[in-house]
């Protein structure tokens, strides 16, 4: 975790696009919800204290993920932590209990997400934990949404589209991570989860031979793999994910148990194996992801 000052906030950009020396596949992968350099003002709104704001991270994920560029797929990354604005929700997907002026019409206020407390500036951290000590001004979050969410959607949407217009389509790759046990507010509380979930939005965000292909690698590997349950694919599965229009979206969610220590937030001795093996799945991936396209 980082924390940026206000002058920081203002001349770091909100994410980082790692780029190959030349793009030679049709593939590109994201890491929406692993950023860690938190505002200093949130940090001060907040109530919990750094390691309770942190358990909202995919922490790590753009790390596993790190040699798309390796194999010739872009990688974007947030920069920007889920807990202080979440990319993976509408852009204003907000609950008005949590702010003490009106929203605006356009706001979407009745999403489950929202009543989970997760929208896209969330009331609650993955724990259930409230976040803030009072309550904020919808120009705060319109600021945020300004500052963070869009200048990461833009780059990810001009990213897809330069994908699709030099290969003809485009497979998003939308990497996350979970918790190893579903927690309270989820449909599987309590339960030990699988390695990974894949989720294509129940067959409408990606050709039935991508999510196919993507179980038979993982499986090879060993590891127990579900589809779209908890995890069917968010906001950036669903906006994106466009098959007929050429744009194909998945989402990969991983097992934090895997790979760290949830409870402190640190890499654990499992890393440097899932590393490996994320490493190879990129690049089986990359190497198989026109052919499988074309299918």
């Amino acid at each position: 975790m980082s924390v940026l000052t206000d002058d920081g906030a203002d001349l770091r950009p909100p994410l980082e696009l790692l780029m190959p020396a030349e793009q030679t596949v049709p593939v590109v992968f994201s890491s929406p919800h692993s950023g860690i350099e938190y505002p200093e003002e949130f940090i001060a709104a907040s109530r919990l204290d750094a390691l309770s704001l942190r358990k909202s991270e995919d922490s790590f994920v753009d790390e596993l993920f790190a040699a798309a560029p390796d194999h010739g797929a872009p990688l974007i990354r947030a920069l920007f932590p889920r807990a202080f604005i979440d990319p993976n929700r509408e852009p204003f997907e907000l609950d008005p209990m949590m702010f003490e002026d009106e929203l605006p019409a356009y706001a979407n206020i009745t999403s489950p997400r929202v009543a989970a407390g997760l929208g896209t500036i969330a009331r609650v951290v993955a724990s259930g934990e409230e976040i803030y000590k009072k309550k904020l001004r919808f120009a705060d979050a319109k600021a945020r949404i300004d500052r963070y969410y869009r200048p990461y959607h833009d780059t990810l949407r001009r990213l897809l589209h330069a994908t699709r217009e030099r290969f003809g389509y485009c497979l998003l790759i939308d990497c996350h991570s979970m918790p190893s046990i579903g927690a309270p507010m989820e449909r599987d509380a309590g339960r030990e989860r699988v390695d990974f979930v894949l989720g294509d939005c129940y067959a409408s965000s990606c050709a039935p031979s991508i999510i196919d292909e993507v179980e038979r690698l993982l499986r090879r590997q060993g590891y127990l793999v579900a589809r779209n349950m908890p995890y069917s694919g968010g906001f950036v599965t669903q906006h994106y994910g466009q098959p007929a229009e050429g744009i194909h979206a998945l989402q990969i969610e991983i097992n934090r148990a895997l790979y760290m220590d949830e409870a402190i937030i640190q890499r654990s001795s499992g890393f440097d194996a899932l590393y490996r093996g994320m490493s190879e799945l990129v690049r089986e991936i990359s190497a198989n992801g026109s052919t499988v396209l074309a299918q």
